[in-house]
């Protein structure tokens, strides 16, 4: 009588080996494309073969940031690791930058490299995210906790700003109370602020005359701001295209003037003459001359000039 053959275990173990890696493989597929779709790589992936199609002349219409370089890569603001940077403006009339610190509100004065020049306090404010300048040194600051934009004038002699001694106006109501109104840009061409709401990421416009805001703020569709977060916007003189600022999406969106994508530049590490990636971007401006200034939480600064 034949002997029946033994089990092969080693048959077995391989079965269950390869189970799991068939498991851990759709794993790492399941987790790949949840960061994908988070991070909006798909639709970044679109707008970049959108791009290879551009002609040289529209290129040349447009800021198109592929070409911009950081030449000032995470220089520190010294004294300010415990301020949270939220936001940064350009002044023509000065050639200097102000910038609005969160945490700690203060609105500081630097140079377009960077260097401090002066900190003044914000005295009222509760949690300033966002800056701009209106011109004749006046400047609009949002107050994302209180849901307000006040108007201040800052001069060469100005040491503290109080807001009791400044126009205010209400933002109103938003659908994420604690992720309300946070980038703010003043649209010199058309006379008005461009307001945005961090998340959901919304666009608003408020008519001004560049010392009053006049009327109400008035909602924009803003289907193309496909990021997670917005953090800041900035109006280029040249073009009138605006730029949108996402920490969490480290990315930064170049729009035209009826809203549509035109180019974009990631803040990651190896891109774009970023030696690491940005840790939160909150504030991005621009000059005249096309340079591009960006601020990160905690203190950090960067300048991004387009190569020729």
């Amino acid at each position: 009588m034949a002997t029946q053959p033994l089990p092969s275990f080693n048959t077995a173990r391989r079965s269950r080996f390869a189970l799991r890696w068939y498991v851990w493989l759709l794993l790492v597929a399941a987790v790949g494309y949840g960061l994908a779709f988070a991070m909006h790589w798909d639709d970044r992936g679109v707008l970049w073969v959108h791009e290879r199609f551009e002609s040289t002349a529209e290129r040349q219409a447009s800021i198109w940031l592929p070409d911009y370089h950081a030449v000032i890569d995470a220089k520190l603001l010294p004294g300010m690791e415990k301020d949270e940077a939220s936001d940064v403006a350009y002044d023509p009339r000065t050639k200097t930058l102000f910038s609005v610190m969160g945490k700690n509100p203060f609105l500081v004065e630097l140079s377009l490299q960077g260097d401090v020049l002066r900190k003044m306090p914000l005295v009222g404010w509760s949690n300033p995210e966002g800056v701009t300048v209106l011109g004749n040194g006046l400047l609009a600051i949002v107050d994302e906790r209180d849901h307000l934009v006040s108007i201040v004038k800052v001069d060469a002699d100005t040491r503290e700003l109080n807001i009791a001694n400044f126009p205010k106006y209400d933002l109103g109501p938003s659908k994420d109370q604690n992720k309300a109104f946070e980038a703010v840009t003043w649209d010199a061409r058309k006379q008005q602020l461009l307001l945005g709401e961090e998340r959901p990421p919304a666009l608003f416009t408020w008519k001004g005359d560049g010392q009053k805001l006049i009327g109400d703020k008035q909602k924009l569709a803003s289907g193309a701001l496909d990021m997670r977060n917005l953090s800041a916007l900035a109006i280029d003189p040249r073009t009138g295209h605006t730029l949108a600022l996402s920490a969490d999406s480290h990315l930064l969106l170049e729009l035209d003037e009826k809203g549509e994508q035109v180019s974009f530049m990631t803040l990651l590490g190896g891109f774009n003459g970023l030696k690491n990636t940005i840790p939160r971007a909150e504030g991005v401006t621009m000059d005249e001359a096309g340079t591009v200034y960006m601020v990160s939480e905690p203190n950090l600064f960067y300048r991004f000039e387009k190569q020729k």
